[in-house]
């Protein structure tokens, strides 16, 4: 175990969503870390700087890491491009200045691979990050987020302020968003086909052709790769965050209408976006850097989040 985090006042911005439940979770149990604090909604709204300010009196961190997001699927960013680009944009920004001025050890930031032009060669390489504009559905999330990464950069270099930045692909697991109007692709898909069966419907439509390609980190996956980085990381590169796969949408959908016994039609609703045509990390370097290489199979994770999910519905029908 490594005693990075003895003494360590830990703030997660975030830590009630998605991976924060499992960063936290990871970090108490497996690195034995006491004061590990949660900055998210609704007492801590971090588009006011008054929050943030009060966030740091009361927590007083010396490392933070910065999960808050305003995300969504493909639809979910077509319908708020202006909220995406100034929530994004203005918690990051407010943040790393008031860690600078409170003197913070370390800010670990989570960017998005939305940021990648659309139009990448694969696998990404991080160098590419910069080679051309990110696709349109989701541009100004995507944008928002880069901004955080030039501010770390230019922080550093002018007050040496150790912040990093790290890009993980789309993620799934256990307690993901399966909201319809907010969640992404696996969750939407598996929440579909469930639906399907209990109603006896005998088609689903999924959007766009099915040919766009996407790779899928483990939530828990993701979680390992944070610490890793959090305790052995500190330069200014971005840094990929993936399992360095991709599969198409249609194989996709393939998969977990098997996995979930739905075999009822797809009906590809072509009139909808596909989103970024491909979608693959080059992760030579997380594995060089701070030796993070992913462990749960995909086929794997797939299984145990749906299974989490019929058990969260049954729950749900219980009460």
């Amino acid at each position: 175990m490594s005693n990075f985090w003895d003494n360590k006042i830990l703030t997660v911005t975030g830590g009630q969503g998605f991976l924060g439940k499992h960063l936290i979770k990871k970090i108490r149990q497996e690195k034995a870390c006491k004061n590990v604090f949660i900055a998210d909604l609704p007492e801590y709204d971090l588009r006011n700087i008054n929050d943030i300010k009060k966030m740091f009196d009361m927590q007083k961190p010396n490392i933070i890491i910065h999960l808050a997001a305003v995300v969504g699927g493909i639809g979910a960013n077509r319908e708020n491009p202006g909220k995406f680009f100034y929530d994004n944009s203005i918690m990051g920004i407010q943040l790393i200045h008031e860690a600078y001025l409170r003197k913070v050890e370390k800010l670990v930031i989570i960017g998005t691979i939305c940021a990648y032009p659309k139009f990448t060669s694969v696998p990404f390489k991080e160098k590419c990050l910069w080679d051309g504009y990110p696709e349109e559905t989701n541009a100004p999330y995507g944008l928002a987020k880069k901004m955080l990464l030039v501010q770390a950069q230019a922080y550093r270099q002018q007050y040496r302020f150790n912040s990093i930045y790290l890009l993980p692909v789309n993620l799934y697991g256990p307690e993901d968003n399966f909201d319809p109007n907010s969640s992404h692709v696996i969750p939407a898909l598996i929440k579909k086909c469930l639906d399907a069966k209990e109603k006896g419907k005998n088609h689903i439509v999924v959007w766009g052709t099915g040919k766009a390609s996407r790779e899928f980190l483990y939530v828990e996956d993701a979680a390992e790769a944070i610490i890793l980085a959090t305790e052995k990381y500190s330069k200014p590169e971005p840094i990929n965050i993936g399992a360095g796969f991709e599969i198409t949408i249609k194989d996709l959908v393939k998969l977990i209408t098997k996995l979930t016994d739905f075999k009822g039609k797809i009906v590809w609703d072509k009139t909808k976006p596909d989103g970024q045509p491909r979608r693959c990390l080059d992760i030579s370097k997380a594995l060089y850097e701070f030796g993070f290489k992913a462990k749960i199979d995909f086929k794997e994770g797939l299984k145990k989040t749906i299974e989490w999910y019929q058990a969260y519905r049954c729950n749900k029908l219980i009460k």
